[in-house]
């Protein structure tokens, strides 16, 4: 804000197309009979994507029934030494958010299983999560991120691999081709609501 450029300009006036040209979506939440109590939830991050503080981005995103229910999309507040400890501290956060819309849920009389699946590209961040044995490898994460080995251990949680292909909380952290936009998009319920009955 202090010293816009021209680049500044043309990613302002890009945002302002998409949302111009997009004004007919949205996500229809349909009430169905016998709803199942599966809550999707998809997290990933992009290492060192802020180019002035080395700051990485964090993105998840929940899917309840017939579309997203919350998503977030922000930098993280550490500086990450490598891109597990990146996707280590986004699962840590999406863990918590997790729990609160699983208690949520359940306060509402949605019966929500036990063990939350978190889906996450990265499988290091995964056989962490599993294995305190790798000790060597995760020194450096924070200690405060670590009572997510607790809340697997526990079977509260559990860390799940997912193709970067299926990867939706992508939308929320990195630049992607137009297919690729289009088809995570779609994954999380957008529909055109003109058309909806």
């Amino acid at each position: 804000m202090a010293r816009p450029t021209e680049v500044h300009m043309q990613i302002a006036k890009r945002a302002l197309r998409y949302v111009k040209g997009t004004t007919q979506l949205g996500i229809y939440y349909q009430r169905t009979a016998g709803m199942k109590g599966e809550l999707l939830t998809y997290t990933d991050s992009n290492y060192a994507g802020d180019l002035d503080y080395r700051r990485s981005t964090s993105g998840y995103a929940f899917i309840f029934s017939s579309g997203a229910v919350a998503w977030s999309s922000k930098k993280q507040p550490i500086v990450t030494l490598s891109t597990i400890e990146a996707e280590f501290v986004v699962a840590a956060f999406c863990t918590c958010q997790a729990l609160w819309m699983k208690r949520v849920l359940e306060d509402l009389g949605y019966n929500i299983l036990n063990c939350i699946g978190i889906k996450c590209d990265n499988s290091s961040t995964i056989k962490i999560s599993k294995n305190p044995i790798m000790h060597g490898k995760s020194k450096h994460i924070d200690v405060r991120f670590h009572f997510l080995r607790d809340l697997s251990k526990e079977g509260r949680i559990e860390l799940q691999h997912c193709g970067t292909s299926d990867q939706v909380a992508d939308i929320m952290t990195k630049h992607l081709k137009l297919e690729a936009f289009l088809k995570l998009r779609t994954m999380l319920e957008m529909k055109n609501i003109t058309k909806v009955n």
